[in-house]
């Protein structure tokens, strides 16, 4: 079972130490009442691997751990076999003693057009919504923050974070907890808080847009990445049942809309840093995630378009203070 004991204790006599009012209870309940049927294999999976601590790690460049003397093949051959039992890797990639986990996102690409538009991240507070496997808050931390905390209920990435905790050497500058943003207090702690391909997927973005509000503390610093659609400050679009043959997908606002709504929300200093055409490079399949991916999802004949007949992804990168 995932031991939380340790971050508790680091958040014991900081800013966040009263999140302890109500997270032990959460993460209790989870762990009695919610554990995903494949939880426990997952984990095994995790407590079979060896811990390693690197001779040389760079969270500057990538995720990317290598030893003074290599592993053996058999080592090697062994520890992917575990990290294999993990699939699919969404968020990555990870590179670790010669074994180069391929996921089917370059999340490296993203970081690299989120990073020159934001507070430099030194010695900074972190809560990252929908984190994934943990990815973004290694390279949080490669950034120089004090403290990088990842939400995502999925528990699946919950394993494949401690899986690669324990290959860094079980590095507590980031932590993942398998909570939701709306089981979050307003706890006006985090210096800057990330919001990455969240928006989208929920049913009312406003209220998001609220609750990350009460995450930050003020004059703290809202990373938001999401879908967007070209338009005017008036225009969203509203999805059927699929886009992109993704479910769950409700609003998908042009960036002006978004600003819009951002300070509708009592937002200041909105920033649209980045515009761009989600790539075939950037999302794609891998032999660390088999299944269908963004060639699939596009209309064959014209990846101007979803198979839906939507605009293709286009996501964009805005930035908002907290006043």
């Amino acid at each position: 079972m995932t031991d939380f004991g340790k971050f508790y204790q680091q958040i014991a006599t900081g800013p966040l130490a009263h999140w302890l009012e109500t997270l032990p209870a959460q993460v209790g309940t989870w762990q009695r009442e919610a554990l995903h049927g494949q939880f426990k294999q997952w984990m095994r999976s995790v407590s079979f691997l060896p811990e390693l601590t690197p001779a040389h790690l760079d969270l500057q460049n990538g995720v990317c751990a290598t030893a003074d003397a290599p592993l053996s093949d058999g080592q090697k051959t062994g520890i992917e076999k575990l990290l294999r039992n993990l699939m699919p890797w969404r968020k990555g990639p990870f590179d670790l003693y010669g074994i180069h986990i391929d996921t089917e996102w370059r999340s490296d690409l993203k970081w690299d057009r989120v990073l020159p538009h934001i507070s430099p991240l030194a010695g900074r507070t972190i809560l990252d919504v929908g984190c994934g496997s943990g990815y973004h808050l290694w390279r949080m931390v490669g950034a120089g923050a004090s403290l990088a905390v990842g939400i995502d209920p999925t528990q699946l990435f919950l394993c494949q974070f401690e899986a690669v905790r324990k290959l860094l050497g079980n590095d507590q500058r980031a932590h993942l907890l398998p909570l939701g943003i709306e089981q979050l207090p307003a706890l006006n702690a985090f210096d800057t808080v990330f919001s990455m391909g969240v928006l989208y997927h929920r049913r009312s973005p406003l209220d998001h847009l609220w609750q990350l509000k009460d995450q930050l503390v003020q004059d703290g610093e809202l990373v938001l990445e999401t879908l967007v659609v070209e338009g005017d400050e008036n225009q969203v679009l509203v999805p059927g049942e699929r886009y992109a043959r993704m479910r769950n997908v409700y609003f998908i606002p042009s960036a002006l809309a978004l600003k819009k709504w951002l300070e509708k929300c009592g937002f200041v200093d909105v920033h649209i840093a980045d515009q761009c055409v989600t790539t075939l490079d950037e999302q794609r399949r891998t032999s660390w995630m088999a299944s269908e991916s963004l060639e699939d999802f596009l209309d064959p004949a014209d990846h101007s378009k979803t198979c839906e007949g939507y605009p293709a992804p286009l996501r964009a990168i805005v930035t908002a203070r907290k006043p």
